[in-house]
């Protein structure tokens, strides 16, 4: 005990006594000493002295699915922040890297006393993944927000960036290039984000009428399913791809490379998230940036009304995305290959 009250007050940057008085449930600490010093002491791991253990902690897990894909990482930093100047400790929760479920971090996360959670991507945008975990955060009461894409019953409010939008921007770019042979490279069937930029795509084919054939190909969100999805498009004839993540693309330019081909002279790619580093690849990725500061601001208003005793309505906000057009599109071949 001696130890670990000097260890607090040594993190909180307050005296042992002040400590005390915090575990102990005593008057005569400020509110922001207190939120401090609890602070400290789930920071460092500790387990809360019995009289708090009712009380929800400072901490507010950030569930990713993987943190290859750099789009989550530049997510949870946007959201760790503006959490930390709230006073809140982020605790990051990579399903992928650690070995855990998203419903066992859950778990984890509420046997902590866990102040809030938000979600990017994940189990929540497939419908036919196990659901029971957001249950028990809804009869906890505990804030949540679901980043990109959630289905329908859940109850939470999310924050996404528009599919449509994205998809509608990423042909009109290729069709001004004069592609009339344009494929898109999705997530996972059922995948929501995924399943919205198909139906869009498929409608802006139909709409071309006979003047614009298109191919859909369904991948896991890495280089090496982009890979393989692309290997499908050039065989039927695609000069122009649109991809649901940065990941994928650069797998597709990688394909495109190993079939002989050039991107973009023999085939355009347009990618999705304008993750770190999209920039400096060769050549500079073209592709479809998420908003991910004023995204992360939305999610840390709804999480802090949340907490300050707001409802949660199970609203979606829809972020506009944007066009950066680098070096991965040119005009369309002017013969078949």
């Amino acid at each position: 005990m001696t130890r670990r009250m000097a260890d607090v007050a040594r993190k909180a940057n307050v005296s042992e006594a002040t400590v005390s008085r915090v575990f102990n449930d005593k008057a005569g600490v400020s509110e922001s000493t207190r939120a401090a010093v609890l602070a400290a002491l789930d920071a460092l791991g500790y387990d809360r002295p019995s009289l708090l253990k009712g009380e929800r902690t400072r901490l507010v897990g950030l569930v990713l699915p993987e943190l290859q894909n750099p789009i989550f990482p530049a997510f949870a930093e946007a959201v760790a922040g503006g959490i930390a100047q709230r006073g809140l400790t982020p605790v990051l929760c990579a399903t992928a890297a650690g070995g855990m479920s998203e419903p066992a971090f859950v778990e984890m996360l509420l046997q902590q006393q866990v102040a809030g959670v938000v979600f990017f991507g994940g189990v929540q945008g497939e419908p036919d993944n196990p659901h029971a975990h957001f249950a028990r955060l809804h009869e906890r009461k505990v804030p949540v927000v679901i980043v990109n894409a959630t289905v329908e019953g859940l109850g939470f409010p999310s924050v996404s960036v528009d599919d449509v939008a994205a998809v509608e921007l990423a042909w009109a770019h290729l069709r001004s290039l004069g592609h009339t042979r344009v494929g898109i490279v999705l997530g996972p069937e059922g995948h929501l984000p995924s399943d919205r930029k198909q139906r869009a795509f498929e409608r802006l084919v139909a709409g071309a009428g006979g003047a614009v054939s298109g191919h859909i190909r369904h991948a896991i969100f890495s280089i090496e399913g982009g890979a393989a999805a692309t290997r499908f498009l050039l065989e039927a004839g695609m000069t122009a791809g649109i991809y649901a993540s940065d990941p994928l693309a650069l797998g597709g330019i990688k394909e495109v490379r190993r079939a002989g081909l050039r991107v973009p002279e023999d085939f355009s790619v347009v990618g999705f998230d304008d993750s770190p580093l999209m920039a400096c690849t060769d050549p500079p990725l073209t592709t479809l940036r998420q908003p991910i500061d004023a995204m992360g601001r939305a999610i840390i208003a709804l999480l802090a009304d949340q907490m300050e005793g707001g409802s949660s309505i199970a609203t979606e906000l829809l972020f506009e995305p944007e066009l950066v057009v680098r070096g991965t599109g040119a005009p369309a071949p002017s013969a078949a290959r």
